[in-house]
């Protein structure tokens, strides 16, 4: 049997879901009979390391403990990735992978993919091609670098396919679909039979807006967090915000300023999370995966970004994008609220493909790479 070794690289809560719909079709791959076998280790780089970011979503979503937590915890970007770039290209160098898979557009994403690069291990980069042509973000940084260096590139649309080419990046180019798309087919149905987040919350379906600001743009940026603030403190319904630790850290003692109309949570682990979403009236968020999974809920998008990487969501009338003003973010909400928070009737059902996108990977992986007889 020839086997293939296949080093993951996570370190942020939204890697953990996307390697665990991956993990999972290796698995299936592997069970499947054939002649190739693919053997994955992971390393977890500790970017999240608390409780609540990171071994819950470990432990709900049945991931094996990773066989190397590095423990890089938070920092500076420059810091932060220096000291992954070390402790990676170590744990690389001692077990010598035939594919690095690293996922989206984190420190932990740009530090495997450097390491990987300096040692000559072939890069694989889920979700690749994803651009917001904003390079004041540190993400689209990190995506564009890794992108560079990687021999397969997953894509998860048409759209980050043609932003490659437009690049002159067309070999090892694969539209796979979107993993993230994966795990909510797989999760949903758990989450409705597990999660009690509705009724521990008091909260009725349709009743609340859900909203979540995270990325340094907004919460580094003291005129923007107060335009979103000051939205939510005039939304017309109570909004529930599972707050960051980094929008936590910034707000400090002013978090009770926002009043009672908007709920403050712990970050919610992911059944949960997706309770909140499906049953949402309507999404205000500055993240990537919220606003697809807003979709696949049918449930109506306000993006807190003058621009998105999802700009099919945007065409399809799906996603509004807002900005940071508190004037343009509750005019994109009133829009909403006048068609009954309803998305257009027509919308597209096949932007992010069928659901088996993580299969794919597996076979690729197993095709396009040395192994070893077992």
């Amino acid at each position: 049997m020839k086997v293939i070794p296949v080093t993951t690289v996570v370190g942020a809560r939204p890697q953990f879901i996307k390697a665990a719909a991956v993990s999972r079709a290796m698995a299936r791959f592997n069970a499947s009979g054939g002649p190739v076998r693919l053997q994955e280790r992971t390393i977890h780089t500790g970017q999240h390391y608390d409780e609540n970011m990171s071994k819950v979503f470990f432990d709900e979503l049945r991931i094996p403990e990773p066989a190397a937590n590095l423990g890089v915890g938070s920092g500076p970007h420059g810091e932060q990735t220096g000291r992954m770039l070390e402790r990676i290209e170590a744990d690389l160098a001692a077990h010598r992978p035939a594919w690095l898979l690293i996922y989206g557009d984190t420190n932990s994403t740009l530090a495997g993919a450097l390491a990987a690069a300096k040692l000559h291990v072939p890069v694989a980069h889920v979700e690749a091609g994803l651009r917001s042509y904003n390079r004041r973000m540190p993400e689209e940084i990190n995506r564009v670098v890794a992108d560079v260096l990687s021999s397969l590139l997953f894509c998860p649309t048409a759209a980050a396919v043609e932003n490659l080419a437009r690049e002159g990046i067309t070999r090892g180019v694969c539209r796979v679909g979107d993993v993230m798309y994966d795990s909510v087919l797989f999760n949903a149905a758990l989450a409705e039979q597990s999660s009690r987040i509705l009724g521990r919350l008091g909260l009725e379906p349709k009743s609340y807006y859900l909203a979540t600001v995270h990325r340094a743009e907004n919460t580094d940026h003291a005129v923007r967090l107060a335009g979103i603030l000051g939205a939510f403190r005039e939304a017309r319904r109570p909004i529930v915000l599972p707050l960051h630790p980094r929008t936590r850290k910034t707000l400090g003692a002013d978090a009770a300023a926002l009043g009672g109309q908007v709920r403050i949570i712990d970050p919610a682990p992911y059944l949960d999370m997706l309770m909140l979403e499906r049953h949402a009236r309507l999404i205000l968020t500055d993240s990537g995966g919220v606003q697809k999974e807003a979709y696949w809920f049918g449930v109506p998008c306000v993006t807190l970004r003058g621009e998105t990487e999802w700009v099919e969501l945007v065409a399809a009338g799906c996603n509004r994008l807002a900005g940071a003003e508190a004037e343009a973010i509750l005019a994109a909400i009133d829009a909403f609220e006048s068609d009954g928070a309803a998305l257009p009737a027509s919308r597209p059902g096949d932007l992010y493909g069928d659901g088996r996108s993580a299969d794919r990977i597996a076979a690729i992986l197993a095709e396009g790479a040395p192994g070893h007889a077992a």
